[in-house]
């Protein structure tokens, strides 16, 4: 039976239940909880337990957050909250967006052998260990450093089979890019899933995507410039069009994140991202479903969106 690293310890796919693939608990700097906590706003723990014990009493058995180092991770966080919660958690390596001059110059085999003792050891200090690699690439493309990333998440994946989360900029088709790399570097295309990929309702480039072998992570809910209506639209077509059983939606929901200063001087309650998707990890059960099924998708295909594929993806059944 296949197995998956979470932040309490490896889980069967049998316990992984109704699964969201791209959530967050927590972004900011690398190190900025431990230095500057409180711009995070009071009783972060607290908070991340309550909103995710919502999530669980209303069906949402487990998330895979894909907080990298450079996106803030803290593991210790992610465990607490967890436990608290009662919601699984899976955490990536590899990286984001936000690579430091320091590391200009460092090489992809480097990269992959710190990201194969993340998933292997545990992050530093811990025994925590990551379940997904991820890298990443926007609307600049893939630049040279990003390309070192992503040479080395493929590398690790190679020695490990752990799949890939990638975040990608489907209105500059940078997935070609990306899948290009991937290619060179021997991936198995059936464990990478193409992140954001309803920021667009450009079928014919989603279903390249798909006819490579990979997944996509339709996980911008409710999102911004694309309707939540024609995200839903989007994917029923997808569905329609046979690709039912590689489609993995999601919110890309930021439950803890800096609660930024108004031109006043005070401070909010919410933070911006709390403040465009009040229902956090429950946007999706509360309006998607019911959007889908109302353009006719049936109870086994929800099944097959969030359970199955989550499962078939992260431990290969």
């Amino acid at each position: 039976m296949g197995q998956v690293n979470s932040v309490l310890g490896p889980l069967s796919g049998d316990d992984l239940g109704f699964t969201l693939m791209h959530e967050h608990v927590m972004v900011c700097a690398s190190g900025l909880i431990d230095s500057y906590p409180d711009l995070l706003g009071p009783d972060r723990e607290e908070r991340a337990i309550a909103t995710l014990k919502s999530a669980k009493a209303e069906g949402i058995d487990t998330i895979v957050d894909a907080t990298t180092f450079d996106l803030g991770r803290k593991a210790q966080l992610l465990h607490t909250v967890a436990e608290g919660s009662g919601v699984n958690i899976i955490n990536v390596t590899g990286w984001w967006l936000d690579v430091p001059r320091f590391l200009h110059g460092v090489g992809p085999n480097q990269m992959a052998k710190e990201f194969i003792k993340d998933l292997t050891e545990g992050f530093r200090g811990t025994d925590i260990k990551a379940g997904l690699l991820k890298c990443a690439a926007d609307f600049e493309g893939v630049t040279p450093m990003l390309e070192v990333m992503a040479r080395a998440v493929a590398r690790a994946h190679k020695e490990t089979g752990v799949p890939i989360m990638v975040h990608s900029y489907p209105t500059g088709h940078v997935a070609r890019q990306q899948i290009k790399i991937f290619k060179e570097e021997g991936v198995d295309l059936t464990k990478v899933k193409i992140d954001h990929s309803n920021d667009t309702t450009d079928t014919e480039y989603l279903e390249w995507i798909l006819d490579q072998g990979c997944y996509l992570g339709l996980d911008r809910y409710p999102g911004r410039l694309v309707s939540p209506h024609m995200r839903t639209v989007t994917l029923k077509r997808l569905i329609d069009m046979g690709y039912g059983d590689r489609l993995c939606p999601a919110h890309d929901c930021i439950c803890l994140h800096i609660h930024k200063e108004q031109p006043d001087g005070t401070i909010p309650d919410e933070h911006e991202f709390q403040r465009h998707n009040p229902e956090q990890y429950l946007y999706i059960n509360r309006f998607v479903i019911p959007d889908l099924k109302e353009m006719g998708a049936t109870d086994e295909q929800v099944q097959t969106l969030f359970v199955d594929n989550p499962k078939r993806f992260l431990c290969g059944e």
